[in-house]
């Protein structure tokens, strides 16, 4: 069976399929789950769901034998039924699929993935960014408007609860003024990343690297690739912007309300590490365009950082300048700093004394309140049929700006995206490269035909 007709197929058997789930809601089964990535991340979020929920897993799959036992392990302490384990995402739909599908695989399967998940009649708990390109986003969205799926993109920081308290009490109260430039930036290094070079590996046997590869070009295989390390390779990611930024740029997106930007500038490249193996820039600055606001993103993974290391989370944040004063919004903390020299003021999610001091740095995931709300969120949005907070269209918008930031960079010039017309106006060029080239025999979504 070719993908046209799976697909076809598919999208029938899933409509039943989602009619029945639809009738059965309320009723107190338990909603049948997937995993397509098993990895870091794909454990990471069935641990949530386990916190959240009372779940049957039934499929698990990955490329990765290695990645498969390790989560059938953790299966096992939550039910006694084994689930089934594929390899191809297609099969384990085809099989019988699951009320609910996670997806944490690299970037550049979240398109057909999800898409393909959407049409068997499963909502989906998609990681982030929602893939590596422009209409890949398009895509996936009208698939979910026309499967009526729910979609919930793991952009976290919306549900982060300190956040919003730093947005009533600074932004929407007017502490803050007038707020016209919002700069974003992580002084982070990414995982499997290195400032020199790495010599290719021979394939593991646990590994189907073909498949891996998928509809991205295939790169020579090095070892770091299976750890994370896939991040570091632009054929399959998005780079330090799309893996960190992402979550920023989506934070204040929320934070302000704002949707598209009237344009992007980006520039950046390998400016320092010459010798390593990744193309993936070192430094790069971004910004974002709003009516009398910009939104700008900076990176660079060289020199010594402008903020004191006094924890890995303090690296990576949006810092929210207005008329009254600043806010800086990092992991576990907001600071606000008054324009007229008065004291600092805020809340660490590591203090002991709920402000700015006695911060225990060992209190081990504090974070993890945020990450529940992200999935009770979503659980929620599936009872009512309703958008979830991080619904795909914010996450597609969200991961749209990385993308088009890093193409701005690579062409050298201003990007303005029309959305309404999915095309760059006046520039051909650009336009031809929201859509990047699959690998036979693998075919790109289409908005119009999903």
């Amino acid at each position: 069976m070719n993908r046209r007709s799976f697909v076809s197929s598919l999208a029938v058997a899933g409509a039943a399929a989602a009619t029945t789930r639809l009738s059965a809601q309320g009723t107190g089964a338990r909603p049948t789950l997937g995993i397509i990535g098993c990895g870091w991340y794909g454990g990471v979020n069935y641990n949530v769901f386990t916190r959240c929920g009372d779940f049957r897993v039934t499929g698990l799959c990955d490329v990765n034998t290695r990645n498969l036992q390790t989560t059938l392990a953790e299966v096992a302490k939550h039910q006694s039924e084994v689930p089934a384990t594929y390899a191809d995402h297609r099969e384990m739909l085809a099989a019988g699929a699951p009320d609910i599908v996670i997806i944490a695989t690299p970037d550049h399967w979240h398109a057909l993935e999800a898409i393909e998940s959407m049409q068997a009649g499963c909502d989906v708990y998609l990681e982030k960014p929602i893939g590596v390109d422009v209409i890949e986003g398009e895509a996936m969205v009208a698939a979910a408007r026309k499967y009526d799926r729910v979609v919930q993109v793991n952009t976290q920081r919306r549900s982060n609860p300190i956040y919003l308290e730093a947005r009533d009490k600074y932004m929407r109260s007017g502490a803050l003024g007038k707020i016209a430039l919002v700069e974003t930036y992580s002084y982070l290094g990414i995982e499997g990343w290195s400032n020199g070079p790495i010599p290719d590996a021979a394939v593991p046997a646990h590994l189907d690297y073909e498949r891996y590869a998928g509809p991205a070009t295939k790169v020579p295989y090095k070892d770091i690739i299976e750890d994370r390390g896939w991040r570091s390779f632009k054929e399959y990611g998005n780079g330090i912007i799309g893996n960190v930024g992402v979550h920023m740029i989506d934070k204040v997106r929320m934070l302000l309300d704002l949707g598209w930007p009237s344009s992007v500038h980006s520039t950046g490249g390998v400016y320092v590490h010459k010798n390593s193996f990744s193309e993936v820039s070192d430094t790069q600055h971004a910004v974002f365009r709003y009516p009398d606001l910009d939104v700008s993103w900076e990176h660079r993974m060289w020199g010594p950082s402008p903020i004191p290391q006094r924890h890995w989370s303090d690296q990576w944040g949006a810092k929210f300048i207005g008329e009254g004063g600043t806010l800086n919004l990092t992991m576990y903390e907001y600071v606000f700093t008054p324009a007229d020299g008065g004291p600092r003021e805020g809340r660490h999610m590591m203090s002991t004394s709920g402000d700015l001091e006695n911060i225990d740095f060992s209190r081990g995931n504090v974070f993890q309140v945020a990450e529940d709300n992200h999935v009770k969120d979503f659980l929620a949005a599936r009872q009512t049929r309703s958008r979830p907070l991080a619904d795909i269209e914010e996450g597609h918008i969200s991961s749209a700006m990385c993308v088009l930031a890093n193409l701005s960079a690579e062409l050298g010039r201003s990007l303005a995206y029309d959305p309404a017309t999915r095309t760059i106006p006046g520039d051909a060029e650009a336009t031809a490269q929201l859509a990047r080239p699959y690998r036979a025999p693998y075919t790109h979504p289409d908005p119009a035909h999903v």
